[in-house]
Formats: C-alpha cells, sequence, structure tokens
C-alpha cells in the first residue's frame, strides 16, 4: 500500500496540528503563510512561506515531504515577488498605481 503526498497551504483549522508538528520537531512554531505537506490526511511536515523555516515529525520519513515543500515553496515565491504586468509598466512609465 503507498501512502498519498499533498502539498497545499495550511488552513486555519490546522494551527493545532502545526503548533504540535513544531513542537515534536523542538522548533517555534510556523508563522504568516503556511504550506503543509499531508501524507494520508495527517500533516508531517509544514515550511513558512516568509521566512522558509520548515518544521517536520522526526518520527517519520519526511525527507521527500520536505523537498516537496521547499520545491512549491520557491515556485510560490517567485510568483508573489513578480511584480503584475500593468503596475511594472506604470511603475518604468513613472505613473502612480
Amino acid at each position: 500500500m503507498s501512502s498519498t503526498i499533498a502539498i497545499r497551504p495550511a488552513r486555519p483549522d490546522e494551527s493545532p496540528a502545526l503548533r504540535d508538528l513544531a513542537a515534536l520537531d523542538s522548533a517555534r512554531p510556523l508563522a504568516g503563510d503556511v504550506l503543509v505537506a499531508v501524507v494520508d490526511d495527517a500533516p508531517v511536515a509544514a515550511i513558512s512561506l516568509d521566512d522558509g523555516r520548515v518544521v517536520a515529525d522526526p518520527f517519520r520519513r519526511t525527507a521527500d515531504s520536505v523537498a516537496l515543500l521547499q520545491l512549491r515553496a520557491s515556485g510560490h515565491g517567485d510568483r508573489l515577488r513578480r511584480p503584475r504586468p500593468r503596475l511594472a509598466l506604470r511603475a518604468r512609465l513613472g505613473l502612480a498605481a
């Protein structure tokens, strides 16, 4: 039987599970926007999109989940930092936004 891994934004109702995950990893809870790796309906790792910190369950094999989180977060960050074309054009022309 194989496990299913899902990478998605953390939901507000998952805050207690993410705090528990951080405690298992002996780390501070993540803040801001967070992506979570869920394996068979259980959060096993998470990454902060604000500072790139990762927490993971030390009692499970999470290296693949963490690698997927980092890959997804790197693409997510590129989209967040890329200016919208219309605003970028206005800025180049010296027009107010």
